[in-house]
C-alpha cells in the first residue's frame, strides 16, 4: 500500500509542478519583465485557461491527500 501510495504521490507532484509552469504570468512577475504579460492581458480567461485552473486544483487536493496518506503509513 505504501509503495503505491508513493508512486502516486510522485506522480501528482510532477503532474502538479508542469501545470503550475503552465499557467501564464499575472502580476509583476519575471513574465511582465520581459513583456510576456502584453499577450496575457489581452487574451482574458479563455476555456483553456478555467480548464487549466480546474485541473491544477484536482492535482493540489490530489497531492495534499497523498501527503496525509504517506504521513499516516509511515507513522505506523
Amino acid at each position: 500500500m505504501l509503495i503505491a501510495v508513493l508512486i502516486l504521490h510522485v506522480a501528482v507532484s510532477l503532474t502538479l509542478i508542469f501545470l503550475v509552469l503552465l499557467h501564464s504570468g499575472r502580476g509583476g512577475g519575471l513574465s511582465d519583465m520581459f513583456g510576456g504579460g502584453l499577450g496575457a492581458s489581452a487574451a482574458g480567461s479563455t476555456v483553456v485557461e478555467k480548464n487549466l485552473d480546474r485541473l491544477t486544483v484536482v492535482a493540489g487536493v490530489v497531492f495534499t491527500f497523498t501527503s496525509i496518506a504517506l504521513a499516516l503509513l509511515i507513522d505506523k
